[in-house]
């Protein structure tokens, strides 16, 4: 079911808003989309963090990492 809601949107909002406007979308798409973008950018960086997290989280991972960073190393000292 469909929520109506008032909002008050900034001088910076409002010119965004009148740009997607002018591109053919409604207010109402605008405002809907920009929400559902900003919801996905942030469950996006939600993810990445947890995936950060869990491979920090790895000593296997983090003692090949380190395994490879001395490997390249030491081909870099030798040329």
């Amino acid at each position: 079911m469909a929520k109506a809601i008032s909002v008050r949107l900034d001088d910076e909002a409002l010119k965004a808003l009148k740009q997607l406007e002018a591109a053919g979308m409604s207010r109402s798409d605008a405002i809907r989309s920009a929400l559902l973008a900003a919801a996905g950018r942030l469950r996006q960086r939600q993810e990445l963090a947890a995936e950060v997290a869990a491979l920090e989280a790895d000593e296997q991972d983090r003692q090949e990492m380190l395994d490879v960073a001395g490997f390249m190393e030491a081909l870099r000292a030798a040329g």
